[in-house]
């Protein structure tokens, strides 16, 4: 097993925020902000392939035909391209694929993920052989999103395919976006380091989420992703700002608040609802809410940019009293809203 738990060693990623002497992660900020480019690869990767119809979409707007007319200027056709219908067939089957949008965030680098892929791959899902330990933790994360042996197939030719768009156009893509947006991503680094981390600490600390990366993704839209795996090791990938670094901020509070959101809906919705989607729907709306009472209580001077950016999300008019559309347009049943504020107070209000 030693060269199954050389695979998990940490390697470098990108940083572009302060503090940064040889290009690796510094980890004395308790929510460093980074970059990583296999995580963007990777939401790349489902981006081409999903209809992002939600009304606070995961994906930047018009993110695929942009996508699709970069590469067509460049007549680059890859694996990703020719394997799209067989991509997309699975992913209407078997709805347990969409989650395997997270699994980037549990690993440093796109080489470290794909060598635990293979291994997954080769003993059948961890059935065959007993891994180490760390390496049972990423079994058992990919196991919830490919659980049989078509999802694991599935996973196979989606590697497959990322990793031929990588080397063929998206790693080159990406070098370029990324360098045009480095000072958002240092403005964003010195907002939040500068004063409103501490601010959100509190709640981060008493939610269990004390530490992690606050990953910018050049894919995301407003709903970003997030994984919580213990304490100290999180991880929220929010979007990468055009020209606003406060955005990024405003998707890190929507997506911390999710835990209680989540609580809330399941505790107030009976399985017939959450079966017939009713539940995910209020999970969607409830975590704007609840992004926007966090930021109201934490940093209220926030409070109208955070609205007017997820409205615009929505698609909605950004005139007149920007808190009572938001409200309006995202809209709860009161026992859910009433219950989002009350656990909001409770962690607020706590040591």
């Amino acid at each position: 097993m030693a060269a199954m738990s050389a695979v998990v060693a940490c390697t470098p990623v990108v940083y572009t925020g302060s503090g940064q002497t040889d290009g690796t992660r510094p980890r004395a900020a308790a929510w460093p902000v980074i970059t990583r480019s296999h995580v963007d690869l990777w939401l790349h990767g489902y981006a081409m392939l999903l209809r992002d119809t939600a009304r606070v979409p995961v994906f930047r707007r018009a993110y695929r035909d942009t996508v699709r007319a970069v590469k067509a200027q460049r007549s680059v056709t890859t694996l990703l391209d020719a394997n799209r219908e067989r991509l997309q067939s699975r992913l209407s089957l078997s709805p347990g694929l969409v989650n395997g949008q997270f699994l980037p965030l549990y690993f440093e680098s796109f080489d470290q993920m794909r060598q635990v892929i293979d291994m997954f791959l080769r003993t059948e899902g961890g059935q065959q052989g007993n891994p180490d330990r760390t390496l049972a933790q990423f079994f058992a994360v990919l196991h919830q999103s490919f659980g049989t042996e078509a999802d694991r197939e599935w996973l196979r030719l989606f590697t497959e395919s990322v990793e031929d768009e990588r080397r063929k156009f998206y790693q080159e893509y990406w070098t370029r976006e990324h360098g045009g947006r480095v000072a958002q991503v240092r403005a964003v680094d010195s907002l939040w380091q500068g004063g409103y981390r501490q601010r959100f600490q509190r709640f981060l600390n008493n939610t269990q989420q004390e530490a992690g990366d606050f990953v910018l993704a050049l894919t995301l839209g407003g709903e970003g992703r997030t994984v919580n795996y213990t304490s100290r090791q999180n991880a929220v990938a929010s979007t990468m700002p055009d020209s606003d670094p406060l955005e990024a901020i405003y998707v890190f509070a929507h997506e911390v608040t999710s835990p209680i959101v989540v609580s809330a809906v399941t505790d107030n919705t009976t399985p017939t609802e959450q079966r017939a989607g009713v539940a995910g729907r209020h999970i969607t709306a409830g975590a704007v809410v609840a992004g926007a009472i966090l930021i109201r209580r934490v940093a209220p001077e926030l409070a109208a940019g955070y609205a007017r950016y997820y409205l615009m999300q929505a698609g909605q008019s950004v005139s007149g009293d920007l808190n009572a559309r938001l409200a309006a347009v995202f809209s709860l049943p009161d026992v859910i809203a009433q219950a989002i504020e009350r656990q909001l107070d409770v962690v607020l209000g706590g040591i």
